[in-house]
Order: structure tokens, then sequence, then C-alpha cells
């Protein structure tokens, strides 16, 4: 899985790809608005074939806009290939070593989970983000999740983002009426869960495992750390995230949040008043309101706050990016498909076809999204919310800093020493440049 996916994963329910604003995506060697594009291409007619490649449910409603595109542009096939998440990482590796040696082995355009940017990037096989695209109408965030080395390589597609669900009822027993605003009040709102309101855990948060890293981050995030500095080095043990590793980790040896649950057993907890709260993206809504999991039953007991503020208020931000393979032999009508998916309108659709959050912020003006409380708080909370660094050892990092929450929450190393061995190891892994 990457981090695009909806699979709903234990603890936090984290898409391991799917991947908002306000801040810079560190790594990004600064904003959207500062990154380098490419000379603009032909905003004329567009002829020839398009291969496309997306994943997931993605891959296989993209038909729906590619039919619109070719109604609008007669002279241009477009073909659709739906990737399965699991072998599409693989899938582009192949295809990219099978361009570097001379084959017509890579797509025109391809959908890219955002933590693979900067590795894809790395290989000198995506063409740069052209002019003809405004990187200031997408979320800031969303956007740096295509810039590598100060250069754009892509644009964000979709977008989605963390928030925190809660019972209200059970928030009111702890004597909160109102959303906890800073990281003193969600730890008392989720003490006087446990002590008042009758839950077994306050809030539930990821112990530690694979993808545990997106739990953990916003958190660094709120404290004003970093995974990396200006210049691209690690700080991994700065105070700051030893301070957000230390309260993290705080609700698991405070006993407010499990160290383990089946799968499900987060959202029927919820359900149940047994977990006070937990931190996951929109398409849990869904969850909550079908009837075999929740739908009367809680209807008018839950609501979604946003991430809570000490030095910031951020959340992470996941999502896909649309690419262009510099090897294509169509660039014009490559580009002008991924900026057709990048209009307003056609970002709608898309909402309105897979629920897919819209990256351009003017679609956010819809009624779509602005009609939904819930859906409208996510577009609230991506204009503050970040990715890690786009940089191409993304996945061996993290995989580090998974391995050593863990220990943290689990006691046996201490969160001081535990960012002190993310920093170490993440050093030795290097940042692939």
């Amino acid at each position: 899985m990457n981090v695009i996916s909806r699979a709903t994963v234990v603890m936090t329910v984290l898409a391991l790809v799917l991947v908002a604003c306000g801040r810079s995506n560190e790594g990004a060697s600064g904003s959207g608005a500062a990154a380098s594009l490419a000379p603009a291409v032909s905003s004329g007619a567009v002829s020839g074939d398009l291969t496309v490649w997306a994943m997931g449910t993605e891959g296989e409603k993209l038909g729906v806009l590619a039919k619109d595109f070719m109604a609008a542009n007669p002279d241009v096939k477009v073909t659709v290939t739906a990737v399965p998440w699991d072998a599409a990482h693989d899938k582009i590796t192949t295809a990219i070593a099978g361009a570097t040696g001379g084959a017509d082995t890579t797509p025109d355009v391809s959908l890219i989970g955002t933590t693979w940017m900067g590795e894809f990037a790395k290989t000198g096989a995506l063409d740069p983000t052209p002019a003809n695209i405004d990187p200031k109408s997408f979320f800031e965030g969303a956007f740096n999740t295509s810039v590598v080395d100060g250069t754009s390589y892509g644009v964000p597609w979709y977008v989605e983002t963390r928030l925190i669900y809660y019972r209200t009822d059970l928030a009111e027993k702890a004597g909160f009426t109102a959303a906890p605003k800073n990281w003193d009040e969600l730890k008392k709102m989720a003490q006087g869960m446990v002590s008042k309101g009758g839950a077994k855990y306050g809030l539930a948060l990821q112990a530690g495992g694979t993808g545990s890293w997106q739990s953990y981050l916003p958190f660094a995030w709120q404290a004003g750390g970093s995974v990396t500095d200006d210049q691209g080095k690690f700080t991994l043990d700065s105070d700051a995230m030893s301070k957000a590793l230390a309260y993290y980790a705080s609700y698991f040896t405070d006993k407010l949040s499990p160290t383990a649950l089946e799968p499900g057993a987060l959202e029927q907890g919820f359900v149940d008043g047994t977990i006070g709260a937990f931190i996951s993206g929109p398409w849990t809504i869904g969850t909550l309101k079908d009837p075999k999991v929740g739908g009367d039953k809680i209807a008018g007991k839950w609501a979604l706050m946003h991430m809570p503020t000490e030095t910031a208020g951020t959340s992470f931000i996941g999502g896909g990016d649309l690419v262009v393979f510099k090897d294509t032999k169509n660039r014009g009508a490559a580009w002008k498909f991924v900026e057709y998916l990048s209009t307003p309108e056609v970002q709608v659709k898309w909402f309105k076809t897979v629920n897919d959050l819209p990256s351009v912020k003017s679609a956010w003006e819809d009624a779509a999204l602005t009609g939904d409380e819930n859906v409208a708080k996510f577009g609230d909370q991506l204009n503050d919310a970040q990715s890690p660094p786009t940089i191409a050892t993304w996945e061996e990092v993290a995989a580090a800093i998974d391995s050593e929450v863990e220990k943290a929450t689990k006691g046996t190393v201490p969160p001081a020493d535990a960012v002190k061995a993310m920093q170490q190891q993440a050093i030795s892994i290097g940042t692939g440049s």
C-alpha cells in the first residue's frame, strides 16, 4: 500500500500513501509559488494517443473524466490503465528502468503517491511542470509534494488530511462543551473521557509499526519540529521532536490509548463509547454513517475537530500527484490532460464521482463541498497541513521513524533517546541526493 490508499488501517486508520497548507512542505526548497517551472507548452489544439496509469478507485473511475476530455479534444485518444496500489511502485520502477534502456515502457501520464515523488524525480524520468500550471491555485502544502530540489515535477490531483473524530457526549461529561484547542486541553479531554465519560481509552493513536510516522509527525510539526532543515539536513533529534514524541508516548504510558486493536475495532469502539476519540481522514465519515457500523446509534454524538495548536495546528497531508514522463511522445496533450484535471469544475466533478478532496483551492467554493459541514472542516485543515520531505530515501527514513515510535510508546526507549536513534539512522540512510 502507499499513502493514497483508502484502506482502513488499525488505530489511526492511516492510509499508507494518501497523503494540504499554510506551511511549506519539508525539503521542498521553498513554497510552491517559488518552485521552478519549465517553459509553457502550447495551449492550442492537441491530437494523438495518451496512455495514463492510475491506481485503486481512481484508476477504475478515471475513464469518466477521460471521456469528457476526449469530447472536448476529439483528436486525442486517452487509454487509462488501472493499476493496483500494491503493484504500482514496482511497475513504475520497472517502466523507468526500461525507458532508461531505450524501451518505450513509461506511460505518458501517471498518478504517483506523494511520498514517491522524491524517489522518481531523482531518476530523471519525470518532466518538469510547465508554466501553464499556476502553483498558487493549489493548496501550498499539496503543491509542494511535487517539488524536489526546488523544481516541480507534477501537480497534486487530489488531497486528504486528518482531523480528530471525537464523541461529543463523552467530551461533555469530561467538561468540554467545545473542542480542545491545544495539547494540554486535548490530554485533559482524553483523561476525562476515561475517568468521567466511561470510555476505556480517551484517544486512540497508532502505537508504532508501518505508517505510524503519519500519526506522530503532525504532533512534531505542531511543536515546531521538522524532519529536515532548509539545507536538507535531518533534524529528527531536535528538542521539538523530542517534546512531541514524549507527549505522543504519554498517551500510552498513561493508558489513554490502546497498544493494539483488531481491524474494525477502532470504529466499533468509537460507536460503543469505549474509544473517545481518534485521528483519521475523510473516508471515515462514511464509515460512521453506515447503518451497519454507526448510523442512528451514533448520530448527533460525534464531531470533527481541528488538530490541536501548540506552536502550530498542523496536520498531515497525503493524496495523489499527476506526473508526465519525459519519454512521452505527446507532451502537449499530456500536460493539457493534467491541466484539465486541475480545473475547479473538473475537480468538483471528481469529488462527486469518487469523493476525492480537491487540491485546487477555488473548487472548495462549490456547494458540493461547502454544504457538508464535516467535509468543509477538512478543507479548513488543509490550510495548515504538511507532508514529509520529498527525498528519494523517504520510505527507508519513514521505516526508521516507525520503529523508534514503537519503542517509545512501549516504554522500552525514552523519547529523547528514540529521536536520537531516528536521527542516527536517517543520517546513515541519507537523502539520496
